[in-house]
């Protein structure tokens, strides 16, 4: 066996068994290739020209203007979590919807598929339905299986609903080997934009939504115990207001996101960052209206004024 081959085994080995050990994903990945890079040059078998390459690699990586739109994502997300918008989310829906048999199933998938269209990212939207949902669910007489896979399955919709991180790196890499074919080819370069991907993602992500619907609601019927409906008793009435911020707010963030995307408005990069703007301004909102803080207020009036500068340097020429 070539010992190329050897290296290459050895360090896939290496870097799952880490991963597997807990220890941080950019580190580890990091860690195993320079590892391995290191080994690769003292056994004469990887050329060294490779790590000259890799600062232009990086600075590159950070110049382009798609990749910008992950940690944009990223941040919406982690925002969204950290201030419990995407806790309110589930708690309302389950409310609105407990009642029915199989109503917590359906609200746990219709907040998998909001959040997932609203952060993209997937690790987050498991750990807050997995912390939220699945204690109530188990607690309402729910059947384990059925709860558990529900909630996985709704909360790894973000790889395929957009704004997906992963539909966003794959655009970039497909957009790059399909310039290079045309071009190989004789054909004038064709681009193939996340925008396409997100387009091409959106009815699949949405199909996949109405079958676990499809699939709870044909449980409901021939195994009504596995889905009881949930007790409205002792729980006080939701209000208008707040089913309009709980609900309304994500939704029209989702909207403002997407629909700008798909509407060919905004590139991925500026709608990302108008949906990372709008997650601060829901997160100071919600501190506003639960504690009266001064300092959410003051977050609130500094993203409208930041929005109102950013919007007057579009309209009228400042030079």
């Amino acid at each position: 066996m070539d010992i190329e081959l050897i290296l290459a085994v050895a360090m896939f080995a290496s870097a799952i068994a880490a991963l597997l050990a807990g220890y941080p994903v950019a580190l580890t990945l990091g860690g195993i290739a320079l590892l391995f890079a290191l080994i690769g040059i003292s056994l004469d078998v990887f050329p060294t020209a490779f790590l000259k390459g890799f600062p232009a690699r990086i600075q590159g990586s950070m110049e382009n203007q798609v990749l910008i739109a992950v940690p944009l994502f990223v941040m919406m997300g982690v925002i969204l979590e950290r201030s419990r918008v995407a806790e309110d989310l589930l708690r309302i829906a389950g409310r609105l919807l407990g009642q029915l048999r199989g109503g917590l199933g359906f609200s746990v998938v219709i907040v998998g598929a909001l959040l997932a269209a609203s952060t993209g990212i997937v690790g987050a939207t498991v750990i807050t339905m997995t912390l939220i949902a699945l204690p109530t669910m188990l607690r309402e007489g729910y059947d384990p299986r059925l709860a558990s896979g529900t909630i996985a399955a709704s909360g790894t919709l973000g790889q395929i609903i957009p704004p997906s991180i992963v539909l966003i790196l794959l655009a970039d890499a497909i957009s790059n080997a399909n310039q290079t074919a045309s071009m190989q080819s004789g054909m004038g370069p064709s681009v193939v934009s996340v925008g396409d991907l997100f387009a091409g993602a959106l009815i699949p992500g949405l199909l996949l939504v109405g079958i676990y619907l499809a699939y709870i609601a044909v449980t409901a019927l021939l195994r009504p115990a596995a889905c009881p409906p949930v007790s409205a008793t002792g729980s006080p009435p939701l209000k208008a207001g707040e089913v309009a911020f709980g609900l309304g707010a994500p939704i029209l963030l989702i909207i403002a996101v997407l629909g700008s995307i798909l509407g060919g408005v905004a590139s991925p990069t500026e709608a990302a960052a108008v949906g990372a703007g709008g997650a601060l301004l829901l997160a100071g909102l919600r501190l506003a209206r639960e504690t009266g803080s001064r300092l959410a207020s003051l977050l609130i009036a500094g993203l409208l004024a930041l929005g109102l500068m950013i919007l007057i340097n579009a309209i009228i020429d400042l030079r």
